[in-house]
C-alpha cells in the first residue's frame, strides 16, 4: 500500500497568497478563471435597463431573462462535475470558457427577445465553472491548507459579478450610443475566449509526479452501499423540483410566458429525465447490492447529502438576498435606486473576506465545529434582518446585513472546505451536486419571496438554517485517509485530516 502527497510545494510552509509560484500560482490562475465565469454570467444585470430599452422588452420578458439565466446552471453543475472528474479541470475549464464566450456574442447581437432568451439560457452553463476549480484546488493543496485555498478560490472568484456591475456600465458608456451595452457584453466574451487559451497553457491538473484519479464509470455518481443508492435518488429530487418550479414561474400561473401545453411538456420531460437518470444510476451502482466494495474504498454519501442541505441554506440564501436586497432597501427606506444598489452591494462585497475566512477557520479549528458556529450565526443573522423596518437607522440596517452576510458567506466557504475530502476521484461530482443545491436554494427562496413579505422571507431562511443546524449534527469530521487505486493496482492513501 502506497501513500502519495497531492500538493506542490512544502507542506511545512504557511500559505503565502502573495506568491505566484507552485500551488499558489495555480490557485490564482484558477480563481481568475472562475471570476471570469461570473463576470460573464451576470454581465446582463447592470445593463438590463439599456437592454430592455434597446430590445423593447416588457417587464415580464425582463423577469424571464433573469429566470432563464440561472435555469440551466442546476443540471450544468452536475454535468460539468462529471466532465471534470473524467477529463481533468485544465481541459474542462478552458473549453467551458471558450464555449461560454459564444452565447455572449449571440446575446450582444440579439435583435429580439427570443434571441436574447436563448442566449441567456445557454449562458447558465458558464455558471457551472465553479465546480471545476474545486477539483483543481483539491489536487494542489494538502488538507491542512485546503479550506483556506478553496475559500479564496470561491470568495475571490464570486467577486466577478460585483466587478462586472462596476465596470460594464462604464465600458458601455465608453463605446457610447444605444449599442454601448452590446459592445460591453461582447467584451466579456472576448476576455473569456482569450483567457481560455491562457489557462490551458499555464496549469496542469496535478503537481508533477502526482496521479489524477478518475471515476471508474461515468454517467452517474458512484455510491458504495445500497442505502447510499436510495439516498442519492432522494437527493436528486429537489433539483428536478427546482427546474419544475422555474417552469411554473414561466407558466400562466406565473409570468405567463409559457402556455399550459408547454408547461406540462416541461413537467413531463423532467419526469422522463429523472427516470432515465434513475436507470443510469442503477446501471453504474447495481454491483453494490451484490458485492459492495471493501471498507477501505467506501465513502459515506450521507456526508454529501448534509453538505447539499448546508449549501442550500448558505449559498442559496446568498443568491436570493443579493437579488432582492436593493429593492428591499429602496422600499423600506425610500432611497433612490442608485443609493439603494450601493448600500445593498455591501452584502456581496463581504465575499472577498468572508468565504476565505470560513475556509481558514475550518483548517485551524475543525470542519464540523466551525460549520456549527457559522450556521447558528446565519440563523441569528436572518432573524435579525427580519426585524429591520423603516424606524431603523439606515447605518444599523446595513451593519445587520453585513454581519449576516459574513456568516452566510463564511458558511459557504466552510462547506467547500469539506467537499474535497469526501472522495477524491468524485470531487467534481460532489462539488457539482453541492453547488447545484445552492441554485436550488436560490430558486426556492426567491419563489417564497414572491408569495410573502420581506420579513417572512427572512424568517423562512432563518428557519431553514435551524433545520440545517440539526442536520449538521449528523456530519462526521473528516479524519484519516481517502483510499484511491493507482494505475498499477496499488492503493494510495490521501490524508484528509
Amino acid at each position: 500500500m502506497s501513500t502519495r502527497s497531492n500538493t506542490g510545494g512544502n507542506h511545512t510552509e504557511s500559505l503565502n497568497l502573495l506568491s505566484f509560484r507552485g500551488n499558489v500560482k495555480v490557485l490564482h490562475l484558477t480563481w481568475l478563471a472562475f471570476f471570469l465565469c461570473f463576470f460573464t454570467w451576470f454581465s446582463h444585470a447592470p445593463l438590463m435597463m439599456a437592454i430592455a430599452e434597446s430590445l423593447s422588452l416588457t417587464p415580464d420578458q425582463v423577469k424571464t431573462l433573469l429566470i432563464l439565466n440561472v435555469a440551466l446552471t442546476i443540471p450544468a453543475r452536475m454535468i460539468i462535475g462529471m466532465l471534470t472528474d473524467k477529463y481533468g479541470p485544465r481541459l474542462t475549464f478552458s473549453v467551458l470558457l471558450a464555449v461560454g464566450s459564444l452565447p455572449c456574442f449571440v446575446f450582444a447581437l440579439a435583435d429580439n427577445f427570443v434571441q436574447a432568451a436563448i442566449a441567456r439560457f445557454l449562458m447558465g452553463f458558464i455558471g457551472a465553472g465553479f465546480v471545476i476549480g474545486i477539483r483543481m484546488v483539491s489536487e494542489w493543496f494538502p488538507a491542512r491548507h485546503l479550506g483556506t485555498a478553496e475559500g479564496v478560490y470561491g470568495g475571490w472568484g464570486n467577486f466577478g459579478s460585483a466587478v462586472g456591475a462596476i465596470c460594464l456600465p462604464a465600458i458601455a458608456l465608453l463605446f457610447g450610443g444605444e449599442d454601448g451595452w452590446r459592445y460591453a457584453i461582447g467584451v466579456t466574451g472576448v476576455i473569456a475566449l482569450i483567457y481560455s487559451v491562457i489557462y490551458y497553457n499555464s496549469v496542469t491538473d496535478t503537481p508533477k509526479g502526482a496521479t489524477y484519479f478518475k471515476p471508474k464509470k461515468i454517467g452517474a455518481m458512484e455510491v458504495t452501499s445500497a442505502g447510499d443508492f436510495f439516498l442519492l435518488l432522494l437527493m436528486k429530487l429537489p433539483m428536478y423540483g427546482a427546474l419544475a418550479l422555474l417552469a411554473w414561474k414561466l407558466s400562466p400561473a406565473g409570468v405567463g410566458l409559457l402556455s399550459e401545453f408547454w408547461t406540462w411538456a416541461i413537467y413531463s420531460a423532467l419526469t422522463g429525465l429523472y427516470l432515465l437518470e434513475l436507470k443510469k444510476t442503477w446501471s453504474i451502482n447495481r454491483e453494490v447490492f451484490s458485492s459492495p466494495p471493501a471498507p477501505i474504498h467506501r465513502y459515506k454519501f450521507k456526508q454529501v447529502a448534509i453538505l447539499n442541505v448546508l449549501y442550500f441554506a448558505t449559498f442559496g440564501s446568498e443568491l436570493a438576498v443579493i437579488s432582492m436586497l436593493p429593492l428591499f432597501f429602496f422600499e423600506t427606506f425610500t432611497l433612490d435606486p442608485v443609493k439603494a444598489g450601493l448600500v445593498a452591494s455591501a452584502y456581496s462585497f463581504m465575499n472577498l473576506v468572508s468565504r476565505p475566512t470560513g475556509g481558514l477557520l475550518s483548517d485551524k479549528y475543525g470542519r464540523k465545529p466551525v460549520l456549527m458556529i457559522l450556521v447558528a450565526g446565519l440563523a441569528c443573522g436572518y432573524l435579525l434582518m427580519s426585524q429591520i423596518g423603516a424606524s431603523w437607522p439606515l447605518y444599523l440596517a446595513v451593519a445587520a446585513a453585513m454581519a449576516c452576510s459574513f456568516f452566510v458567506q463564511a458558511g459557504a466557504g466552510a462547506v467547500f472546505a469539506v467537499v474535497p475530502l469526501v472522495k477524491r476521484r468524485l470531487t467534481g461530482q460532489v462539488a457539482g451536486m453541492t453547488g447545484a443545491y445552492g441554485n436550488v436554494g436560490a430558486v426556492f427562496f426567491l419563489t417564497v419571496l414572491s408569495l410573502v413579505s420581506y420579513q417572512t422571507f427572512f424568517l423562512v431562511i432563518a428557519g431553514t438554517a435551524v433545520f440545517s443546524f440539526v442536520i449538521l449534527l449528523l456530519l462526521e469530521e473528516p479524519e484519516g485517509h481517502m483510499a484511491e487505486v493507482m494505475p498499477d493496482g496499488s492503493v494510495s492513501l490521501i490524508d484528509v485530516a
